[in-house]
């Protein structure tokens, strides 16, 4: 405290002396800037999220944005724009039958601003503009997009902006003659909401006019353009931004990559390949060999975090369910368009599960070791992630009177940020959907990252006396 008294008296001196006044206002300048300046990256990234969730809730509320024409309640305005941010998908009004085409439009504008990241997008129109980002401003977007150095963070975000854009409209090329040949010249808006709901891992579509309220991609489970389409974007939004990066400098290379992106090709490539084995031999018996390999195929990549489905989740077994939860909570990966605790956690968890029945101190992948902080923290965001959805489960259920595995598993996708649905988010109460709202939030900006920001940064100067406690 003496300190920054020292420092506010000093300026204030300074500005007195260089302006021949009092210097009231200048040092009160100098304080706001220093409050900004304190203001650190997690608490940015937080507020940015929830100004545009704020917004966007406020211009889905408006008559223009519906297609009677008439006000939406808040709640559900708000419900719908922390859903869009949050590249959820869970909804509580069919997006293609209530939405009109402008409301419509600030869906997929927030599609876009939370799949690529508020900062990035700020980042963005800095750069347009022609202007300086500063070192603040470079750490924060190193914060956002889990770079793992500040050096060359610009052109790491104008990698990131052309890419996006180049898959996102590949995406919606490739779709569009399926889209026009079933629905005609609306077919073209189609193409490109789809692309980009998909890429982002939204799971927001525009079916429901068509094939009926929240149908999603029902129509489609036997077309094999829209499915491999749509899990292509899906899976390169999902393995992130650092890894693109990665496979772009060292080509087809393997053994060049990193670990962190040879971990998450790998772990992405198990997380698709046994549960859709799975769901092939135990689900979906009824649909003939080829419809049948396409959606074990999308019921495994979409739960990782893209909300779409081509089949009725309802209709599915205990088992298939339990499964999808388990992948709606391990998620993408880090620095991507998806939420959830990450590939990369749940690699390192289980790795640390095999060095201990192995009995070794270290844990390693690759022929290198990780960092043992790295476990301590995959450990926390288990418990974390674990907390929250079965607590708020459980809350939805009592406050409802819904069977708990059913609630489990809309909580599954809020805090996923996944938007698969057994089909009660429509029904529940302002109680229930503040809970998924939430969940939501956290799941989007990172339940470590609101900790991050609420937690002052207090070194340890101390060690504590070592206790012994048996477990296991």
């Amino acid at each position: 405290m003496t300190e920054d008294n020292n420092l506010k008296n000093t300026d204030i001196n300074s500005t007195e002396a260089t302006e021949g006044g009092t210097g009231t206002e200048p040092s009160r300048l100098r304080l706001k800037d220093r409050r900004r300046m304190r203001m650190s990256p997690f608490l940015k990234i937080i507020i940015g999220f929830a100004l545009t969730i704020l917004i966007g809730g406020v211009l889905l509320s408006l008559p223009i944005s519906s297609k009677e024409n008439v006000f939406t309640s808040f709640d559900q305005a708000v419900f719908t724009s922390t859903s869009a941010v949050c590249v959820t998908g869970l909804v509580v009004k069919d997006t293609a039958s209530y939405w009109s085409g402008f409301g419509q439009a600030i869906i997929l504008v927030m599609i876009q601003i939370g799949g690529l990241g508020v900062i990035t997008v700020g980042a963005a129109f800095a750069l347009v503009a022609r202007r300086r980002i500063s070192i603040m401003q470079r750490s924060t977007i190193q914060e956002a997009i889990s770079a793992p150095k500040m050096g060359g963070i610009v052109r790491l975000t104008l990698f990131i902006l052309i890419m996006t854009g180049a898959f996102e409209l590949a995406g919606a090329l490739a779709m569009m003659p399926e889209f026009v040949k079933s629905f005609g010249g609306k077919g073209v808006w189609m193409a490109f909401f789809h692309s980009i709901s998909a890429f982002c891992n939204a799971g927001f579509d525009v079916m429901g006019a068509e094939t009926g309220n929240f149908s999603s991609l029902t129509g489609f489970v036997s077309s094999p353009l829209i499915n491999i389409v749509a899990m292509l974007l899906i899976i390169i939004g999902g393995i992130g931004y650092i890894t693109w990066d990665d496979i772009r400098n060292n080509k087809l290379r393997f053994r060049r990559y990193t670990m962190q992106t040879k971990l998450i090709l790998v772990t992405s490539a198990v997380l698709i390949v046994v549960p859709a084995v799975l769901f092939f031999f135990f689900e979906f018996k009824d649909m003939k060999p080829g419809e049948r390999v396409l959606a074990s195929l999308f019921q495994a990549v979409t739960p990782r975090t893209a909300g779409f489905n081509t089949v009725d989740l309802n209709n599915m077994n205990g088992a298939g369910r339990a499964m999808i939860v388990v992948l709606m909570l391990i998620g993408g990966s880090p620095g991507s368009t998806a939420g959830g605790m990450k590939t990369t956690t749940a690699a390192v968890l289980f790795g640390n599960m095999i060095s201990v029945f192995r009995r070794k101190n270290e844990t390693g992948f690759f022929g290198r070791r990780i960092d043992p902080m790295l476990s301590h923290v995959a450990g926390a965001i288990l418990m974390l992630y674990v907390t929250l959805f079965v607590g708020c489960g459980m809350a939805l259920s009592a406050i409802e009177g819904l069977p708990i595995g059913t609630c489990l598993f809309e909580t599954a996708s809020a805090v996923g940020t996944v938007g698969l649905s057994l089909g009660i988010t429509p029904t529940l109460g302002l109680a229930s959907k503040l809970i998924l709202i939430v969940l939501m939030f956290i799941g989007r900006v990172g339940g470590l990252t609101i900790m991050y920001a609420a937690i002052s940064d207090k070194k340890e100067t101390s060690r504590l006396p070592l206790g012994k406690v048996t477990v296991g």
